[in-house]
């Protein structure tokens, strides 16, 4: 059974940073491309960072490039989303997301982000 939890949402400040990790578990994770969503309320859901399956290459949303910085640790079957520069319009719900070479793919429950003063 697939399961991709996030970890490590909250309230935080603007300017602030958050880590957020999602555990992997069901599916070759070590082969799968691994990216981290995010919805906000009234908009649709949008990609903010995708990394490959060994972790050389990373793509950044335009709002998010130079603050955000995706990683992944295949011996821990996880991926990491580290935010720092936080801002109000980062609050979302945001959701890990895998995709296999097959072209499988799967979601995770997703974990809210809050940025306020």
């Amino acid at each position: 059974q697939v399961h991709l939890v996030e970890s490590g949402g909250g309230l935080v400040q603007p300017g602030g940073s958050l880590r957020l990790s999602c555990a992997a578990s069901g599916f070759p994770f070590r082969t799968s491309t691994m990216s981290w969503y995010r919805q906000a309320p009234g908009k649709e859901r949008e990609v903010v960072a995708v990394i490959d399956s060994v972790g050389m290459k990373t793509n950044y949303a335009d709002s998010v490039k130079g603050r955000f910085t995706i990683s992944r640790d295949n011996a821990k079957y996880k991926v990491y989303l580290q935010m720092n520069s936080l801002k109000l319009e980062d609050t979302a719900v945001y959701y890990c997301h895998a995709r296999r070479v097959t072209g499988s793919a799967y979601w995770g429950q997703g974990t809210q982000v809050t940025v306020s003063s």
